[in-house]
């Protein structure tokens, strides 16, 4: 693999040429809670960088190009239980901001150069392979990771914070699903609601602990608490499900017996 700084235009064309890409997956950025800390990295990693991105992928002619946004697009104004695909948009963190614009740069590349840009907006993405990346919604991540190897975790959101979340898998089977999808099929194109589940962070701990009955949780919301709050409960994706099948596999309980499974094998070897 190559190492590509996103926010130097011929750092991304040299690769392109040196490999002959005509599809780009373009998944970096800075998330929400480092965001908030540095807001100018993230607008010139998630803005420059995507602009970058676009114009390479319009110079080159490529064939489509994947961006993930986020619901961070989505802020206080917005209905927060069953979120609809088209609503309010005026989120209250910078991360949020440059997703918004994001999707706008996306459209205009779209309808004015007729580049194949497709996104979909990610819930929080829980992994058992990457380690948490700044996220407000990493505590999901994390009260694995602590479960597993010191049986207890502080969680930084309150007990009752609903968040709606994805497991990996099926974050990458979004991705995939929609850029193989039909083009005739795809009327939005950019900013795709998809989810996988919804709970509490207390529902979560009460799941983890019927793998791992000693396990404890206690709470106490940092900053991020007021940040996941400005976010939805719940996402309708009735929309992405229509035109383009979307269809999640994992829900809280799959999900959580996988990840116990799978971290708990990493711990034994040593790799957690």
């Amino acid at each position: 693999f190559e190492y590509v700084d996103v926010t130097q235009k011929d750092s991304i064309e040299k690769v392109v040429e040196k490999y002959d890409i005509d599809t780009i997956y373009h998944l970096a950025a800075v998330l929400s809670a480092v965001g908030e800390q540095k807001p100018q990295l993230a607008w010139n990693v998630n803005m420059n960088g995507l602009y970058n991105i676009l114009e390479v992928a319009r110079e080159h002619n490529m064939i489509r190009v994947f961006w993930p946004s986020s619901i961070a697009v989505f802020g206080p104004e917005t209905p927060r239980v069953k979120t609809p695909q088209d609503t309010v948009l005026i989120p209250t963190t910078m991360y949020g901001v440059t997703k918004v614009a994001g999707e706008l740069l996306c459209n205009y590349y779209f309808i004015r150069f007729g580049l194949d840009v497709r996104c979909v907006r990610y819930p929080g993405i829980i992994s058992s392979e990457t380690p948490p990346g700044g996220g407000t919604t990493d505590y999901a991540v994390e009260m694995f990771y602590e479960a597993i190897k010191k049986k207890r975790y502080t969680c930084f959101v309150r007990e009752d914070t609903v968040l709606p979340m994805m497991y990996m898998p099926d974050c990458i089977k979004a991705a995939i699903d929609l850029m193989e999808a039909d083009p005739s099929k795809i009327k939005h194109h950019v900013g795709y609601n998809v989810t996988g589940m919804s709970f509490s962070a207390g529902e979560l701990a009460a799941e983890i602990k019927k793998h791992i009955p000693e396990f404890e949780c206690e709470y106490k919301p940092d900053f991020r608490q007021k940040i996941a709050d400005s976010w939805p409960m719940s996402i309708d994706d009735s929309v992405a499900r229509e035109e383009w099948g979307w269809k999640p596999d994992y829900d809280l309980a799959s999900m959580t017996k996988d990840m116990i499974e799978k971290l708990t094998r990493r711990f034994a070897e040593g790799r957690l």
